[in-house]
């Protein structure tokens, strides 16, 4: 594995997202010392908060999978996540809706799923799912450590027999074809199909290999925590500080001073200037390319993933119908890709996401109501409507969509908001997303594992990138890792911890003030 040469005392991370957190992390835990900058009040990037009135939202992911993967970051300084964020499993991890007004609860548990599919589907389905979970385990285990927690130098490094382990399973085939093998109904193959739109192509020309993020919603567990989504951010930022972190908010980023083919310094729009031996750069990946003077080459332009309308609604009345997540599918599935990914238009036959964080805790809405997030896919901004078609779209759509939730049972929805904010892609564009996407850099072939953006910078020796954009990927999951993976690069992946959270060759934190960002 290449890593930063030259000295890496102190490491600069560039935002205080889930990835520049564990990033921080992860790097205490190896004795550097950091200052971790974010041009926000505080921390999360997109798993940030937002207050209506008395209501807290998250205002980015609402869904928690894989939680032992933020825990090695709090383990890197001898914490651990369990001590600093509560987290309530969910069962059922989801409730699905179809248009046929049938609904399936999804559970984690097998046992309990192979029920639910008897019931619903019927035998053989039922023996189908338990083929179709076995298959999902098998498939994570031949992905996780060789393709996904890994950093990539070059192509040849998917010469490995974890490689053939891969198509023997059938992961370069497609992903709903993959899944027809073991389930008929078409409504159980959405379930375990949809989350090809994380990673942003239609789940019929998606590699069967996505499944594995089928495996994180359906087999390895869903989890809520107390206090909404934002409390994981949060507490990183509490246990870094603790742990000598130094974090400076409302600090943007403008300029890197560069000679000799490194980064010598990290200049902040208020004209402070902070030396540094390393940095990471978590931000966009455009605002990343516009600090470092250029995007790498590439054969063909990056493809981003498709965007979404979200409704933040706060209410004063819920629906008993509904689970802490609700997929609400509508009859149309191949042309709703089709519109989200290749023709532009908006969804003729909507699929939505609607999640109820008040389910699990009361606190985030005042007595007696509640928090509803409604998510509708839509084109990016390269696909379909510009950004600014969206000032006059949104409210249009937003309308449609309410009424639509009436439609599939939310009656009264519409009168019962109290509070709401509503993000189109004209404000994912306005936060600095390209195509208008939180979804980053779309999952093609093309644009996975060594192919995507790597989270080394060529043509500088101490510069490394992390987040969404860059390997391994889109979702809370992989943007963990992906801090990680860019520690490792500064520090060549070893960590030494104490039993009191104290790395043996920590220095103290440097004192705040004069000469506090000296880097001898």
């Amino acid at each position: 594995m290449r890593t930063v040469t030259g000295p890496t005392d102190h490491v600069v991370v560039v935002g205080a997202g889930l990835s520049g957190l564990a990033c921080a992390l992860h790097l205490l835990g190896a004795g550097r010392r950091v200052t971790l900058v974010e041009r926000d009040a505080g921390p999360g990037g997109r798993a940030g908060r937002a207050r209506l009135g008395d209501y807290l939202v998250d205002t980015g992911p609402t869904v928690l999978t894989m939680p032992h993967l933020a825990d090695e970051a709090f383990a890197a300084v001898g914490e651990s996540l369990g001590r600093h964020v509560e987290l309530l499993p969910l069962h059922p991890a989801y409730r699905a809706g179809f248009a046929d007004g049938t609904s399936l609860d999804v559970h984690t548990d097998g046992d309990a799923m192979e029920a639910e599919v008897r019931r619903f589907a019927g035998p053989a389905e039922a023996a189908g799912y338990r083929r179709l979970r076995e298959w999902l385990e098998r498939l994570y285990r031949a992905q996780m450590r060789r393709f996904i927690d890994t950093n990539f130098d070059s192509p040849f490094q998917l010469a490995h027999p974890d490689l053939a382990r891969l198509a023997a399973l059938g992961g370069f085939g497609r992903l709903d074809g993959r899944i027809g093998r073991f389930l008929s109904d078409a409504r159980l193959r959405r379930v375990f199909s949809f989350q090809a739109l994380y990673a942003g192509v239609a789940p019929a020309r998606a590699l069967a290999a996505y499944a594995v993020i089928a495996y994180m919603d359906t087999v390895a567990g869903v989890w809520f925590p107390k206090g909404g989504m934002h409390a994981l951010p949060r507490a990183m930022a509490d246990v870094a500080a603790e742990a000598g972190a130094e974090l400076r908010w409302s600090a943007e980023v403008s300029a890197l001073e560069r000679s000799a083919g490194r980064v010598r310094a990290v200049r902040l729009a208020s004209g402070q200037r902070i030396p540094c031996d390393a940095v990471v750069l978590t931000c966009e990946l455009p605002a990343a390319h516009r600090l470092l003077g250029r995007a790498p080459r590439r054969p063909v332009r990056l493809r981003h993933a498709p965007s979404a309308v979200v409704l933040h609604a706060g209410t004063d009345r819920t629906w008993p119908h509904l689970a802490h997540h609700t997929l609400s599918f509508g009859a149309a599935w191949e042309r709703t890709f089709d519109e989200l990914t290749r023709t532009g238009a908006l969804m003729s036959d909507p699929s939505l996401l609607i999640t109820r964080p008040t389910t699990h805790d009361a606190s985030l809405a005042p007595p007696g109501r509640h928090l509803h997030y409604v998510l509708a896919p839509c084109p990016n901004t390269a696909v379909g409507p510009s950004a600014a078609a969206w000032r006059d779209l949104g409210p249009r759509y937003r309308d449609s969509l309410v009424a639509e939730l009436e439609r599939r049972g939310l009656e009264g929805f519409a009168d019962s908001v109290e509070e709401e904010l509503l993000v189109t892609p004209l404000d994912w564009t306005a936060q600095g997303h390209a195509a208008g996407s939180p979804f980053s850099v779309s999952h093609t072939f093309a644009q996975t594992g060594p192919f995507r953006p790597r989270n080394l910078v060529r043509g500088l020796d101490n510069v490394v990138l992390a987040g969404c954009g860059t390997t391994p990927g889109v979702g809370v999951p992989t943007v963990l890792i992906s801090g990680k993976l860019a520690a490792a690069r500064v520090t060549g992946g070893r960590t030494r911890v104490t039993r009191a959270g104290r790395s043996p060759d920590r220095r103290p934190p440097a004192p705040t003030g004069a000469g506090a960002h000296d880097p001898s």
